[in-house]
């Protein structure tokens, strides 16, 4: 791709970027009881694996942030339900070796002056490994990318939750 006057300009995506991400799926569900458990239960049913789960409530509706094992078919399911829904880009980084992991993460973002807005733990093991790993919505995602893996952090994408 080519940047200034004159130039042709290629047209990308948050998808089309080469960083590495985790689709978060951010559901917005009405505040009813139950709710939540038809949601989920779409997901069981079709054997798809949530990975992680995060949960906010307010008085009349709730936003479930949800990562799953296969994106592409969370997507399939959430369409053909009608399900209102967007999505975003997480970074799931391996928990480090250190008794002090989430610090760890937290001082390695801190040196590149970037924000974490918010973050989760994954409930399944990551990676060939099965590595614990923490979801985290950052500010800058490129440059939280690149600050991480610098200082030796493992990064992991879709590819790695597959079942």
């Amino acid at each position: 791709m080519s940047y200034g006057d004159g130039a042709e300009t290629d047209y990308l995506t948050a998808r089309g970027r080469d960083w590495p991400s985790v689709r978060q799926f951010n559901v917005f569900l009405a505040n009813r009881v139950g709710g939540l458990l038809d949601t989920v239960r779409r997901f069981e049913q079709a054997n798809l694996r949530i990975v992680s789960l995060s949960v906010i409530n307010s008085a009349d509706c709730a936003v479930i942030r949800m990562v799953f094992s296969d994106p592409e078919r969370a997507t399939e399911i959430l369409e053909s339900a009608g399900i209102a829904y967007t999505e975003s880009d997480l970074l799931v980084v391996k928990m480090p070796d250190d008794p002090q992991p989430i610090l760890q993460i937290c001082k390695a973002l801190l040196v590149g002056e970037i924000n974490i807005h918010y973050t989760y733990p994954i409930l399944i093991g990551v990676g060939p490994s099965g590595s614990t790993a923490l979801a985290l919505y950052v500010e800058d995602h490129e440059a939280a990318c690149v600050t991480l893996m610098r200082e030796g952090f493992t990064i992991f994408t879709d590819s790695d939750l597959i079942d």
